[in-house]
């Protein structure tokens, strides 16, 4: 591609050029962005299938209440519940002073929260805080199916 240096002062044109050598043209520029784009969005939705796989094996493992809510949101749902679930269970249980009996109690309250929405918004909270977050869920979040085995 061809650039105009007409318009640069003259003492700022050489410079300007070699600058430009070490640059690709617009298209390539393009063409390159939209191969990593591909590449990233290839490897996000390879990521994002082998998350949702330990996620619904995980929910059958333990026996979790699928989720309620809109379709396009179960999957994200059901992958944030498995990560902040884990994530307390490694903080409080096996980091913590919790034993399994005090898992057992918390673990038949997480089964009783299937709004979808109130999973993805506590997405980012930390596993230490999810008792405290579970105390806070309001009857909108809670199924109406009985959650105990």
């Amino acid at each position: 591609m061809s650039h105009d240096l007409s318009n640069r002062p003259a003492d700022r044109r050489a410079g300007f050029a070699r600058w430009l050598e070490g640059r690709d043209c617009t298209d390539c520029w393009k063409a390159a962005r939209d191969e990593d784009s591909a590449g990233k969005e290839e490897w996000l939705a390879a990521k994002r299938a082998e998350e949702q796989q330990a996620a619904t094996e995980w929910a059958e493992k333990f026996d979790m209440p699928p989720l309620e809510g809109p379709e396009k949101a179960l999957a994200w749902g059901e992958r944030s519940r498995h990560q902040l679930v884990t994530t307390a269970y490694s903080a409080l249980v096996t980091e913590g002073s919790w034993d399994e009996a005090d898992w057992a109690v918390l673990e038949d309250t997480i089964r009783t929260v299937t709004r979808v929405g109130w999973w993805i918004d506590q997405r980012s909270a930390e596993g230490t805080d999810l008792p405290e977050l579970l105390d806070a869920a309001t009857s909108n979040d809670i199924g109406t199916e009985n959650p105990f085995r």
